[in-house]
């Protein structure tokens, strides 16, 4: 029903995370192919970092739909966010509604226009607080969420264990037909311009897969910065005939 793909040499400290590409592409070779020839028809899940690329990589050995193949995305990220978010706000991090997008690493974006707690957007709330609460405080949490990854390394070699729970989090949802909007990497199709590039947005997730990509009403600034991180990943793939 699922393979998930978790396989691949470890980041090292202070690596890139497109420095993993060429060394992961080799791994996927090894595995996609006899997975296929077995007659394997479910969904691929993809954890393998640069998680964005290595899905796009998936999908080109497989020959499979995209809505069935997924990756990690910023699923983690997303998570990260809104349990910062709920520290600072002093509120139970499921009333936090916030989103990463794009790519899974240094391009990243918090659209904060996007960003609600309960059914108020957190732009109204730091405005409205009379200096209780700061954007530059926004802002550095954002940073601390993308930068989160190089912290854990250092301190422990690896990131597998918040990872996992989010693989955990996607595949429920896709065994228990959730429909749950998840920050997963999909194959954009001509959202916001943009066609052939999986990057972080969120999506319903049901027992098909991807049913639906959520398109989210930027701002422009916003919307320019998710189009380089987009054709950030575009570039590299194609450095790698991807």
């Amino acid at each position: 029903d699922i393979v998930v793909i978790a396989a691949g040499v470890a980041q090292k400290e202070g690596e890139d995370r497109i420095a993993l590409l060429k060394r992961n592409l080799e791994v996927f070779k090894s595995i996609i192919d006899p997975i296929v020839k077995s007659g394997f028809d479910g969904i691929f899940l993809v954890a393998t970092n640069p998680v964005d690329i290595m899905t796009k990589i998936t999908l080109e050995l497989s020959g499979f739909e995209p809505s069935r193949v997924i990756g990690s995305g910023t699923t983690l990220d997303t998570a990260r966010l809104r349990s910062l978010l709920g520290d600072y706000f002093s509120i139970d991090p499921r009333n936090v509604h916030a989103y990463v997008i794009g790519e899974h690493g240094d391009s990243e974006i918090v659209p904060w226009s996007q960003a609600y707690v309960t059914t108020k957007k957190i732009y109204d709330i730091v405005d409205s607080s009379n200096g209780k609460f700061k954007f530059e405080d926004l802002y550095q949490i954002g940073k601390n969420v993308t930068g989160a990854a190089q912290e854990i390394i250092r301190a422990k070699s690896a990131t597998y264990y918040g990872i996992g729970m989010a693989l955990v989090r996607i595949v429920r949802a896709i065994f228990g037909d959730e429909k749950s909007a998840l920050t997963v990497s999909v194959m954009l199709n001509g959202q916001y311009g943009i066609d052939g590039v999986y990057a972080g947005l969120p999506a319903i997730i049901g027992r098909e897969g991807v049913e639906d990509i959520i398109v989210l009403d930027l701002k422009e600034n916003e919307r320019t910065a998710f189009i380089e991180s987009c054709n950030f990943l575009k570039q590299t793939a194609k450095e790698i005939g991807f």
